[in-house]
């Protein structure tokens, strides 16, 4: 470390700062006295309060500018203010030591590491809260690299590989999540390593704690029984947990690109406001509530460790419980994806290092209740203190888990439930725990801000799901703002306007109003056939996974399932289901259906979906491997049992179609209506129409050839528009290019209803375009029948049909067919909306 970074002109002893803004602002001037910082980097350093705790622990912050604000770092340098009677950071956090950072590269990580290690050594760091000599802290600080401790130089364990980080987001709890259930299933010891730092495979915040970012390479290694297996799967479990990171990443970044050019709710002339983060869309008109931020005075009362280390283990159990229904109603609700958050919360409980620590502060002589408080505070500051913003939200999770167990262990620390809301709150909290989020009542509940967080932390991934305006990151300016005053919430842009007028406030009702009308007509609308003004009728469908999925997909307006993905029958599970439980699973759809239309899809595992249990080999590219239709054909105890299953459904006489997927060749056509035929006759069960998926190009140039073997055609746009484009539609870089409106992929789908209408076949599209109204427009344009989609797209999209005649969008498919890019083609149909 640089002697320049520690000198005592950089040092202030004895310091009394009136509030945490002051103590940062009164470092930051001395960087910019000493030429470190230009004067603006002083707000960078609030605005990273805003959005991350720099507490370090045991009396250490570490406050520190934003990265994008690295351009004012005129060098690299620290300050340090000594406050020997601590000042409140946050609350239950008391600084005594505040280091500001302001960093041009790496040259401050060395103090870092040091910073860490004095924390574990109170006989050290204690004498450094009042000493009267600045060279005491440098001293302490200051330590050459060879006399670190023996833990400063990581090895690798006897099995080993590399692998480089891409998560956009870094690791965070649900990828990690995955990393410690892969690392379990294995006997061996599986480690971690970035640099000089290890983690344990099968712990959850030993993982965060590196601090993982995206491009950092890491040694996988192991030891003991089947230690290369266990590598092998975790690494497996890494690159796979890949996919739906860089896929939810560029999703954003996609839906964020086509929000900006929409004009937003612009106030009629000057307000106060409050600026945040946006976190999810919409605009909100409401009476503010400021939800206190309750600090729980947990008692200690101290009980001996075998019955304290019962009450935890119960509490433990209690709470996985209660976060398994959570989950379970969240995914009904909102998704799995959603349900997620919640899983990976029961993984934190899992957690080595937390149990320890609590049994360590009971033998200690302190009580179960304490012992467990303080073990989540000190590890959700650790988490806090990477410097990483996502990771700092993830230090909620593990507080909101925390809370959980501590409110099992002692009920009477919940307190009372709030005064009830009014019908128009704003919501206004220091912080929202994903659990308090998920349980809003919406009815009440408008618009949500909060002075922490951020737009990746999960209580704004579930404002977005639930539909409610939210922005984080405000700053604690937010929570000053009167209780019971009037402001609208900006969602969009991320702005709390305080104190409307009547002028602004009749322009925000006006603009609410138009938004809800145009909503409000297609819901009304929704139950009305799919066609178009002059009647081209045109089936609209839902893609659903399981039978208590569709009462909501029928209430949103689906005229039946064109897409029953049978793959979530297999995952999530230790074993695939068998033909009984099949069987259960598709008479139940056909029920809910109540005789409309059934398609279900023939298990369609590779590529982006992997299943464990079916010990699939790893492939360099699996969306060019064993997937699909190609697998079902050699792994046939998949196929058949699957088979046997809808073919006994088919027997009550209820509407059922089979889907094949990954079609490239009519060889495999005819070998799997062979096997289908043989068990059918030994089922003695009715004939149903086959169908296959239209997905690879070959398919779709190949459609007039095989129209005559197949009943139908359904075209999966997502898969053709990576295949036709050659772009990988998970790249983070790519998918935002991998549109399905492309000129090519447009004349792919032509090609298919030419081939299919010249005998006589009808065509579907269950990709991701069908549910855009827009590429719903020139889909039913270029000839296809049937639309399958979200059930929450259904409206929509109907009601873009029936603004606009057949022959006005057969006109705009043509022009549609002529362009050279999927940029001009939304262009063009730009003139539908």
């Amino acid at each position: 470390m640089s002697d320049a970074l520690l000198n005592p002109q950089l040092i202030r002893l004895g310091c009394r700062p009136a509030s945490k803004e002051a103590a940062i602002r009164e470092a930051g001037q001395m960087l910019a006295d000493a030429g470190c910082i230009a004067p603006d980097y002083l707000d960078s350093l609030l605005r990273r309060e805003a959005v991350a705790n720099t507490y370090l622990g045991n009396g250490i912050a570490i406050p520190h500018g934003m990265v994008e604000d690295r351009a004012l770092v005129l060098r690299t340098g620290i300050a340090i203010l000594q406050i020997p009677d601590g000042l409140e950071w946050n609350p239950g956090q008391r600084t005594h030591l505040l280091c500001a950072i302001a960093a041009r590269s790496d040259d401050h990580l060395a103090m870092l590491r040091q910073l860490t290690r004095l924390l574990q050594d109170e006989a050290k760091l204690l004498p450094l809260f009042v000493t009267q000599d600045s060279n005491d802290l440098i001293a302490a600080l200051h330590q050459p690299e060879d006399n670190l401790p023996p833990d400063a130089e990581a090895h690798d364990l006897d099995v080993r590989e590399e692998w480089r980080l891409d998560y956009p987001n870094g690791l965070h709890a649900r990828p990690a999540a995955l990393w410690v259930d892969a690392a379990r299933r294995s006997p061996a010891q599986l480690q971690v390593r970035h640099g000089n730092a290890t983690a344990d495979a099968k712990n959850l915040i030993s993982l965060l704690q590196l601090g993982l970012r995206q491009g950092d390479l890491v040694a996988v290694s192991g030891r003991g029984p089947q230690a290369e297996d266990g590598v092998r799967q975790l690494l497996r479990a890494m690159r796979e947990a890949s996919l739906s990171e860089q896929t939810a990443a560029a999703i954003a970044a996609q839906r964020a690109a086509a929000q900006r050019p929409r004009a937003g709710w612009q106030p009629a002339g000057p307000l106060i406001s409050l600026p945040g983060i946006a976190a999810s869309p919409g605009l909100a008109i409401g009476t503010v509530r400021v939800l206190a931020s309750q600090q729980l005075q947990v008692p200690d009362r101290p009980i001996s460790l075998a019955e304290g280390g019962d009450r935890l283990h119960e509490a433990l159990a209690a709470t996985r419980r209660q976060l398994s229904q959570l989950a379970d109603a969240t995914q009904a609700t909102l998704g799995a994806a959603e349900a997620g958050i919640f899983r990976a919360q029961s993984e934190l409980l899992n957690d080595t290092d937390l149990i320890t620590l609590s049994c360590q502060l009971m033998v200690a002589g302190h009580g179960v209740e304490w012992a467990w408080h303080q073990a989540v505070e000190r590890l959700a500051e650790k988490i806090s203190a990477l410097g990483n913003p996502l990771l700092a939200a993830r230090a909620a999770d593990l507080r909101d888990v925390g809370r959980r167990v501590l409110f099992q262990l002692d009920p009477s620390l919940q307190g009372h439930a709030p005064a009830e809301f009014g019908a128009d709150t704003l919501l206004l909290a220091a912080d929202l725990a994903p659990s308090d989020t998920a349980s809003l009542d919406l009815s009440r509940i408008k618009g949500l801000a909060t002075a922490h967080g951020g737009p990746t932390a999960h209580t704004a991934i579930l404002a977005r799901t639930l539909g409610l305006p939210a922005l984080v990151a405000a700053g604690p300016a937010l929570l000053d703002v009167a209780d019971g005053s009037s402001a609208i919430l900006d969602g969009d842009s991320g702005r709390l306007y305080l104190n409307p007028g009547e002028a602004d406030l009749a322009s925000a009702r006006a603009w609410q109003q138009q938004q809800r009308e145009a909503r409000e007509k297609q819901q009304a609308e929704r139950q009305q056939p799919g066609q178009t003004a002059d009647g081209k009728r045109i089936e609209i469908a839902a893609n659903i996974n399981r039978p208590d999925q569709t009462a909501a997909a029928l209430e949103a307006g689906a005229e039946g399932v064109g897409l029953m993905r049978t793959e979530f029958l297999f995952l999530e599970r230790d074993a695939a289901p068998n033909e009984e439980e099949q069987l259960q699973t598709y008479q139940a759809m056909q029920l809910a259906l109540q005789g409309r239309p059934l398609i279900v899809r023939a298990l369609d595992i590779g590529g982006d979906k992997q299943v464990p249990h079916l010990n699939l080999p790893r492939e360099d590219n699996p969306f060019l491997g064993m997937r699909g239709a190609r697998l079902l054909l050699a792994r046939r105890e998949l196929l058949e049992p699957q088979l046997r299953a809808l073919y006994r459904a088919a027997k009550n006489g209820k509407p059922l179609s089979i889907m094949f997927p990954m079609i490239s060749s009519l060889k495999e056509i005819t070998r799997l209506k062979g096997i289908c035929e043989s068990l059918r006759k030994a089922l003695d069960a009715p004939q149903v129409p086959i169908g296959i998926m239209v997905e690879v190009p070959a398919a779709a140039l190949l459609a007039d050839q095989l129209a005559p073997y197949v009943d139908f055609f359904s075209i999966g746009t997502n898969d053709l528009t990576q295949y036709a484009l050659a772009m990988d539609r998970q790249h983070p870089e790519l998918a935002a290019e991998a549109d399905s409106l492309h000129p090519a992929v447009l004349r792919l789908i032509r090609q298919t209803v030419q081939g299919a209408a010249a005998h006589g076949r009808w065509v579907g599209v269950c990709g991701g375009i069908a549910g855009d109204p827009l590429g719903a427009a020139v889909l039913t344009g270029l000839g296809v029948n049937e639309l399958s989609m979200s059930p929450h797209d259904i409206a929509a999209v109907k009601a873009m049909l029936r603004r606009h005649h057949y022959v006005r969008l057969q006109d705009l498919a043509e022009q549609a067919l002529a362009c050279d890019s999927a940029d001009e083609v939304r262009q063009l149909l730009e003139t539908l909306a």
